[in-house]
């Protein structure tokens, strides 16, 4: 499961595929090439225990005599590497013996037989002293977790992973740490500590195996819109050198973020739009489109209303570029929510802002948790009396 520099692993790409092919929003005619493609990339593979996994979801269909042969191979290599690994234990030293190990680890990983895999990665572990092969074999693990987004497993890996880079460790390999626990992140919906950790790894960048350069800056620029401030989005990310390079090949991307920053927000919306497809076919993000699409609207609407303390509902429409209805059943929901700080004048077609004083804020909140703590003192003294 190994990618050179500067490819995607095949196995991401497959997930991606069976991902697109299990979407309800992907044509038929799309669908034909896809399920091709994937059925080619499980036989390259000898893919056994995932094609019948993909069988069973009814993304392929059952070929009896392509699956026999699959098995066939997988009983071969298997055989050869338990000789080899019995070959290294009685002629050879522990380090041949670790790598015959990490072999049939491989193996499994390749296969997709991922309770065997991540067997065989514990007992290659055991056989292992180095800290940095040691991160190797969790980085393999991390792999097998985001292919079958099973989020328990990469949690844990990563707390393991920190733990070992007490013991010590390289940068090469903490860098990458950064960008796999920051697609964690956005995959668990924690935008903001997904951006910081993409943003720490821009200049450093060697995941290749998860997803392409481009890929990865879209996620940066996706999640920096909607956690940063205006002046840390300017620093980082608008005029960041390595996003510039990019930014320009991926479709509506400049035009979200930088329509966003020079307040256009009619071609804003357009941009909008036009991501909206990308988003959704996203493995990682399609879970959280709804709420990442809520969020970009909270996002310029308040940036929009901090620069009056009143402003008319048709103004406002006109700067975004739709109907008056459309603003007002928008604002009206997000008023509700408590996401915006305004409120309707529907007679006179008024927003009014009324943004929070944040000293005030701070003053009634330690107010209220004084009052939950002496509450709490005096069940305890009561208790006591008792």
């Amino acid at each position: 499961m190994e990618a050179q520099e500067g490819t995607q692993q095949t196995q991401f790409i497959l997930a991606h595929n069976v991902f697109l092919l299990k979407h309800p929003d992907v044509q038929d005619i799309e669908k034909v090439s896809l399920k091709e493609e994937v059925i080619a990339a499980v036989k390259n593979n000898d893919m056994a225990p995932f094609f019948e996994t993909l069988v069973a979801d009814k993304v392929v269909e059952l070929d009896q005599s392509v699956l026999e042969s699959m098995r066939v191979k997988i009983e071969e290599e298997v055989k050869k590497l338990d000789e080899k690994i019995a070959d290294a234990e009685e002629n050879l030293g522990e380090s041949e013996v670790r790598e015959a190990h990490l072999a049939k680890s491989l193996l499994y990983i390749r296969i997709g037989a991922k309770e065997k895999a991540l067997e065989q990665l514990k007992l290659t572990e055991s056989k292992t002293v180095a800290v940095g092969q040691k991160m190797d074999l969790v980085f393999y693990t991390l792999q097998i977790g985001f292919f079958y987004m099973d989020f328990d497993l990469i949690s844990k890996s990563i707390d393991k992973a920190k733990n070992l880079f007490e013991e010590g460790g390289d940068w090469e390999r903490k860098n990458r740490l950064k960008v796999y626990e920051g697609l964690y992140c956005m995959s668990t919906r924690n935008f903001k500590k997904a951006a910081n950790l993409f943003l720490d790894s821009i200049s450093t960048f060697t995941t290749y195996e998860l997803f392409p350069y481009g890929t990865f800056i879209f996620y940066t620029v996706l999640t920096s819109i909607i956690s940063l401030d205006r002046v840390s989005l300017k620093q980082k990310v608008v005029d960041a050198p390595e996003i510039l390079t990019v930014i320009g090949k991926i479709p509506h991307l400049s035009g979200f973020l930088n329509s966003l920053y020079d307040c256009q927000y009619k071609s804003f919306f357009s941009a909008f739009a036009g991501l909206t497809e990308q988003i959704k076919l996203d493995r990682y993000l399609h879970p959280h489109f709804r709420f990442y699409m809520r969020e970009v609207r909270t996002v310029v609407y308040s940036q929009f209303l901090e620069s009056y303390k009143s402003v008319t509902i048709e103004a406002m429409a006109k700067a975004f570029g739709v109907t008056v209805d459309f603003i007002d059943s928008e604002l009206s929901r997000f008023i509700a929510a408590g996401k915006l700080h305004c409120k309707i004048d529907k007679v006179a077609g008024v927003l009014e802002t009324n943004r929070p004083d944040a000293k005030n804020a701070l003053y009634q909140a330690t107010i209220k948790q004084g009052d939950f703590l002496l509450n709490r003192i005096q069940k305890l003294s009561r208790v006591i009396d008792l």
